[in-house]
């Protein structure tokens, strides 16, 4: 059961960004919301990629394997199904509104392959970082399936998929207690707001996929990442839809630790990035 939730003062719209169409992995075609010029501004947050599309030769290749150290991956499928394997031993399929949240620690090698040939497959990667104490952690692999997604539906009408954090009374499916990741897929129907308080300090975002949205009069269309400012006094946002609109919404707590990446390893020094490429090369990813 939801609580109702107010907030006294909205954030506003710090700057739009676009993101950049690149191709990743074995060739997918995908929008990289979120880059490196971020990652400081939006501290834990290291990178945000959407993927979208009906034709089979934008993600069939996929992402065959390929190693991680330092950060944790979140998959979050809106349609479609993508198969992971790693090398800890993990496995597991993703599918319509599922999430696989990986936590590489000290290294994992993994592979994330689509199990379809035809139809939609739509979806979004955040790469999430983690505190330098936990960095070499071992790996961490959990599939969650849409069904354990909790939900619901507010006053307004508006479905709330609560990937991680808490709003609204209503844990999600993850919680971190370092970083304090929000992760929300929000459903706003035409003319319905949605508020979400956020702490004081926490970098926050979101990305419409779906419709448009307004923060404070700046619109935010459809494709488009509005970066939240960190204006004193703001205990949240208030977003209301113009027209039938899907986002998602992110918030976190920085670490305010360097940020050393090279890749697929994100660590805090140049040192430990070297380390990182000479465990790999040893196979001690693998172990």
């Amino acid at each position: 059961m939801s609580k109702q939730v107010s907030i006294t003062r909205s954030r506003g719209v710090e700057r739009l960004v676009q993101g950049q169409f690149v191709m990743d992995g074995a060739g997918v075609k995908i929008n990289r919301v979120l880059t490196g010029t971020l990652q400081r501004r939006l501290d834990p947050f290291l990178m945000l990629d959407a993927f979208g599309s009906d034709k089979a030769g934008d993600y069939i290749a996929g992402f065959p394997e390929h190693p991680h150290r330092g950060f944790e991956t979140v998959t979050y499928m809106i349609h479609g199904r993508m198969r992971h394997r790693d090398s800890a031993g993990n496995e597991g399929l993703v599918s319509d509104g599922g999430v696989q949240w990986m936590t590489a620690g000290r290294g994992v090698i993994h592979s994330e392959m689509p199990e379809q040939s035809e139809g939609l497959m739509e979806g979004f990667q955040l790469w999430l970082n983690l505190p330098a104490q936990d960095k070499m952690m071992a790996p961490w692999y959990r599939d969650i399936p849409s069904a354990e997604v909790p939900r619901f539906t507010d006053a307004q009408g508006v479905t709330v998929q609560v990937i991680a954090g808490e709003t609204h009374g209503v844990a999600g499916a993850v919680q971190r207690p370092r970083t304090e990741p929000l992760y929300l897929d929000l459903t706003i129907p035409a003319g319905a707001s949605f508020e979400q308080p956020i702490p004081q300090g926490h970098n926050a975002f979101f990305y419409v996929y779906r419709g448009e949205a307004v923060v404070e009069g700046k619109g935010v269309g459809q494709a488009r990442m509005a970066l939240l400012d960190n204006a004193a006094g703001a205990d949240g946002v208030r977003i209301k839809a113009l027209q039938d609109t899907r986002l998602i919404l992110l918030a976190g707590r920085p670490l305010n630790e360097p940020i050393a990446q090279h890749g697929p390893f994100v660590m805090n020094s140049t040192d430990e990035l070297y380390q990182a490429f000479e465990d790999f090369r040893a196979g001690r990813f693998a172990a």
